[in-house]
Parts: structure tokens; C-alpha cells; sequence
């Protein structure tokens, strides 16, 4: 299959000084809605909702929202979405805003308490939803106007020229589901289910026939970390048991399954049978239009129905796009169904899967209608063995090559929710060591970047927020964020309390993501480059037209010289000029030219990278 371009035909036109001719015209194959009148690649900027806001400092293990604070929709502010914006942030995926299951008392509102046995730490889970219409009542100032504030955060997030993304967990919901925001006429998970049957196609959970769950123990845990609450009494009453959300089937979960959660069904027997039809080899990949018309008329698990309409519920709000949890262990023919229906609707709809198997990404891609595809097992894993000395910096072109038919899908990213900090100690230890690693993974090809928030500052993740170990900034507890707070500066969102490393790390990852306006970085080609002296840097070129740039990144903590040597080819793409320049540091580099070719010496510092380019391309 040809290779799709993400760049718009408008560049031609408004940046001819790189070169689109009418011979070199970017294939639009495949290429998605959402990019074509946009003059840079997508940047998602990850953002842990209930803690973006939050000025507390105290970090109490365990500790209540009183104790340790939590944000709100409204502290994100003008200042606070400029600043976002200027990391080059394209859509922001708020995560954590569906209504999930938590330790505290909103019975006032109508909402019934939630049993901390089954849940994961004191704020709870993001991907344990109780509600899938309404959102968490933690993060409104005004509870009974929750709703409310998280839209008119919608509108404020479009109106400074971003998109806006949530979760839908499709593969779970939490324990105790219950939903008090359901529209008229829609029932609740499970509340139609026959209970007596371990499947049925059209109960929405499976069942442990004739016995009750049993809260699972482990002699190391203990539930709030032994803080006293009325409900934690090691009982939660569920009878029949259900399958727990990971695929266990016992009544008593394993204290490491994701107990807090049950399992979907999507009609997928006991077996592992499909009670579905699936798709047609000759329409598998078709156009999104094409899979829509095959399953009108099916008759389909009520499961596909029920996320259909949580869905496009959503995008009635004005949600742009969704990132779906764990999407591999939910059939690819209920994507199929589901991104199908959410494309008739918002045909530019921004639609981001976490699947970590790569012999199913290309299926989840096609078949399942996909955007874009973590990129974890391969570049991510490869790019982090590579900061950490474990393999050689050139070992990320085998990564990269194992998608090279589908790197556009492919989202690269360095920090999320799962992963994690770079500058924990059981990572890097120092977030500088990050900056080659981002100037590789952003430019390195038409994939998409994410950050997650406090990345661009060095946020550690050192703190022990309660359940699970540090290292990751928590998502199942109330906690500050002290290097991100620094940024946040009590809501003026000015950096004025970051240190001068913490500053000039942000304005560093400003200047990388600056460079996605250019053609090249949005829908280059990418060629390896040709160089000697250390296996600790990183160079390739990207080209598209009478555009080119030379990327070379330095991963070790010395500095390092090499020499670069590069073909007639690559010579005249530069222009033919002598003098190249970088658009990211200070270095100049001068070319010596032969009859073969041209060759180049540069030095870079410790961490340090150069995007190289001909000065006459970029006036």
C-alpha cells in the first residue's frame, strides 16, 4: 500500500520558498480529515485533569482531597491553555474526566458512595468509570453544574485553537457501575443482563453462576494504607460474581488483577468464538463510509450499542476525539462498528488506541479504523535502552523500521500516565537526558508526538502518593505535582518559581516542537545518515520537495565529533550551498565538497542535537 503524507496541499502555496512543485505533490491517500488544513503534524498534550490545578504541597500518603488538594476544570484558564498551546499542542487529551469510581461522600449530589475495597487508592482509578454520562465530581467548584464546567472548558480549550480528546474504556467499567447522567431511555451496564448465565450475547458482563465476589487480600497491601473508612471491611457485595476486568474468572481476583473493574462483553464466548460477523476481506481496508453501510442491519451485541451512544454523546458535547484504554482486548470488528459510526458524525474525529501488540496494529489501523497507535513496543522501548546506555543510538532505525508502512499512524511519545518519568531515578535520573530522545522522537518521521504534563519541566514522579510506587506521577491518589506547580505559579501559569535548568528545559522543548510548522518535519521522507566517530548519535534527514534537514542528536553525557558524510543526492536537496545552519542550537557547519558528494565534521555537546538546514530553504 502507498504511503500517505501528512501534509496539507496549502503548504505548497504558503511556504514556497520549500519547494512543493506540481511534480512533487504529498500522496493524500488515507490521510485523515483532521490534518488536511493544518500546517503542522498533531502534538497531544497529555493532562492529568485532577491534578493540573492543584496548589497543594502537603503529600500526605493517602491523603483526602482536604489534605492534598485537587484541580478543578477551571483552573485551566487563559494562561494555563496558553501555555499549553505553546508547546506546539495541537489536541489536549484531559484524562481522568468521565465520572469514576473514588473514595468520598457526594450523597448530597445523588451519587452513592463507592467501596474503597474495590477501589485503587483514594481518588480512584481514571479507568474505573461508574458513569460514562457525567463527569468526575471532584473536578467542578460547583458540583451540581459539573457538566457545565467541563464544557465551557471544551469551548475555552477550542478557543485557543486546540482540540479536545477524553478516554472511553470500552474493555471495563468499575465494580459498582451506576449511572445517574444517563439520557432517557438508555439502560445501565448489566441491568438487563441474565445473571444466570456465564455468557449470554447480549448481557453486557460474564458470570461466576452461584458464587459471590470475594475481595482479594495480600499480606503486603492494605486497603487506604490502613487509614479507617465505614466501608473498608474487606466485603463488597456482588452476587453472582462477574469476571474481573483483566479477563479473571474466579470469584476472588488476584490482588495484581485489575480487581477494581469487570470485564466487557463484546460477544466473544467463554471459548474465545465469535457470536459476531466479521469483516469481509475485500472491504477490511475500505474506506470508513464502506464499513458503516456493512453493519447496518446486523444484529449486534448489546455492548456495541451501548458504546456507540456513549460516544457520540460525547461528540455532542463537542468532544473532538477519543484515546481508547487497552483497545486489543476488545474485538477489531466492534472498532470497526464503533469508529465507523464515529466518523459519519465528525468525519475529522481524532481517534488514539493503546495496543501494545504489534503483530495487531496494522489490523486495529485498518480493519479497526484507527488513527494512531501508541508506539511503545519497538520505538519507545528501543529510544528509552538507548538513554540509558543499554544499546547503541543507532539502534532505533530497526524500531522504526518494523512500521515504516504505517509510521503516520504510529504515536511516539517519551511520558504518559503508564510510563515512567524520565527524570525518576529508575529511568534517567535527569530530565536532560531527555532532550535528545524528544528531538529524535518528534522529527524522526510523520508520526505524531505526545507530552504528558510536567515533561517539559522535569517532573520526577518521586512522590509517595499512596497506591503503587513512585516514579510515575500517581493516577489513583490525591497528590501535587511540585515541578509542574513551579510552571503552574499558584494559577498565573508564568514559570515564575521554575529554576533556571527547569525554564530552560521548557523553552527547549518549545523550540522542538516549533519546528513542526516545517514541510519536511510534517511529511518528509526520512533517510539514515551516514556517519562515523560515535555510536551514541543519532542522524537522519528529512526531505520533502526543495526541503531538507539534517537531524543529529547526541545521547551521551560527553560530548562527541563525528563526520558526516553525504551522497551528491543529499548535497544538491540542501541546495547545493556550502554553509548549512541550525535551527535548533548554535551550530554552523560548514560542508566540504568532492566528487561524490560532500563531508562535514560537528562536535555536540553532552545531550545536545543540531537541526541542520540550508539557511536559503527557511527565510
Amino acid at each position: 500500500m502507498k504511503k500517505s503524507v501528512y501534509i496539507p496541499a496549502v503548504l505548497c502555496s504558503a511556504l514556497i520558498a520549500t519547494g512543493c512543485s506540481e511534480n512533487n505533490k504529498p500522496e493524500q491517500q488515507q490521510t485523515p480529515a483532521h490534518t488536511q488544513n493544518e500546517l503542522t503534524k498533531p502534538v497531544v498534550y497529555q493532562v492529568f485533569t485532577r491534578l493540573f490545578g492543584n496548589t497543594e504541597t502537603a503529600n500526605v500518603p493517602w491523603g483526602t482531597k482536604e489534605q492534598n488538594g485537587v484541580g478543578k476544570f477551571a483552573d485551566f484558564n487563559d494562561a494555563a491553555l496558553k501555555g499549553i498551546k505553546e508547546l506546539g499542542t495541537t489536541h489536549v487529551w484531559y484524562t481522568g474526566v468521565l465520572h469514576h469510581a473514588l473514595v468520598g461522600d457526594y450523597t448530597d449530589y445523588g451519587i452513592s458512595k463507592d467501596d474503597p475495597d474495590v477501589i485503587k487508592g483514594r481518588a480512584g482509578s481514571p479507568y474505573a468509570i461508574k458513569d460514562y454520562y457525567d463527569v468526575n465530581p471532584d473536578l467542578a467548584v460547583n458540583v451540581t453544574n459539573r457538566m457545565g464546567e467541563f464544557t465551557q472548558l471544551i469551548e475555552r480549550t477550542h478557543s485557543h485553537g486546540m482540540k479536545v480528546i477524553i478516554d472511553i474504556v470500552p474493555n471495563h467499567v468499575a465494580r459498582n457501575y451506576e449511572s445517574l447522567g444517563k439520557p432517557k431511555g438508555v439502560k445501565d451496564f448489566g441491568e438487563q443482563d441474565d445473571t444466570s448465565k456465564v455468557y449470554d450475547k447480549n448481557n453486557n458482563f460474564y458470570y461466576v453462576p452461584g458464587k459471590s465476589f470475594q475481595v482479594p487480600t495480600d499480606v503486603n497491601y492494605q486497603v487506604l494504607g490502613g487509614n479507617a473508612h465505614p466501608l473498608a471491611d474487606g466485603f463488597f457485595d456482588e452476587n453472582p460474581a462477574k469476571w474481573t476486568g483483566n479477563g479473571a474468572r474466579a470469584p476472588k481476583p488476584d490482588i495484581n488483577d485489575w480487581y477494581e473493574t469487570v470485564k466487557v462483553n463484546y460477544g466473544v464466548k467463554p471459548d474465545g468464538s465469535y457470536d459476531f460477523p466479521t469483516l469481509p476481506k475485500n472491504i477490511a481496508t475500505k474506506d470508513y463510509r464502506v464499513h458503516y453501510a456493512f453493519w447496518q442491519g446486523k444484529e449486534l451485541p448489546n455492548s456495541w450499542y451501548k458504546f456507540r451512544d456513549i460516544a457520540l454523546f460525547w461528540l455532542d458535547k463537542g468532544v473532538d476525539g477519543f484515546r481508547y484504554d487497552m483497545a486489543e482486548m476488545v474485538p477489531v470488528e466492534f472498532w470497526s462498528f464503533l469508529n465507523s459510526s464515529i466518523k459519519m458524525q465528525k468525519p475529522d474525529a481524532f481517534l488514539l488506541a493503546e495496543v501494545y501488540n504489534p503483530k495487531m496494529y496494522r489490523a486495529y489501523i485498518h480493519q479497526g479504523k484507527m488513527d494512531f497507535l501508541y508506539d511503545k513496543v519497538g520505538f519507545y522501548d528501543t529510544l528509552k535502552a538507548i538513554m540509558q546506555s543499554k544499546q547503541p543510538a543507532n539502534t532505533i532505525f530497526d524500531a522504526h523500521k518494523t512500521v515504516a508502512d504505517i509510521e503516520q499512524h504510529m504515536l511516539h511519545f517519551l511520558e504518559n500516565h503508564d510510563e515512567q518519568r524520565i527524570a525518576s531515578p529508575d529511568f534517567a535520573g535527569n530530565a536532560v537526558w531527555g532532550k535528545p530522545a524528544m528531538v529524535v522522537s518528534n522529527l524522526i518521521s510523520r508520526a505524531p508526538s505526545l507530552l504528558y504534563f510536567g515533561q517539559d519541566v522535569g517532573e520526577d514522579g518521586s512522590e509517595n502518593a499512596g497506591f503503587g510506587s513512585p516514579t510515575r506521577t500517581s493516577i489513583f491518589d490525591y497528590i501535587g505535582v511540585p515541578a509542574h506547580q513551579a510552571w503552574m505559579n499558584n494559577g498565573k501559569f508564568d514559570g515564575a518559581k521554575l529554576t533556571n535548568k527547569q525554564a530552560a528545559l521548557r523553552d527547549y522543548y518549545k523550540a522542538i516542537m516549533a519546528l513542526n510548522s516545517l514541510p519536511a518535519v510534517v511529511g518528509g521522507d526520512m533517510q539514515k545518515l551516514n556517519l562515523t566517530g560515535s555510536d551514541r548519535i543519532v542522524g537522519f534527514s528529512r526531505t520533502l520537495g526543495q526541503q531538507t534537514i539534517l537531524v543529529l542528536s547526541n545521547f551521551s553525557e560527553q560530548t562527541q565529533s563525528i563526520s558526516v558524510d553525504l551522497s551528491q543526492e543529499q548535497v544538491t536537496k540542501l541546495g547545493g550551498s556550502s554553509l548549512i545552519v541550525d535551527l535548533l542550537e548554535q551550530h554552523q557547519v560548514e560542508l566540504k565538497t568532492h566528487s561524490q558528494g560532500a563531508k562535514f565534521n560537528l562536535t555536540l555537546d553532552a545531550f545536545s542535537s543540531a537541526v541542520l538546514t540550508n539557511k536559503a530553504n527557511n527565510e
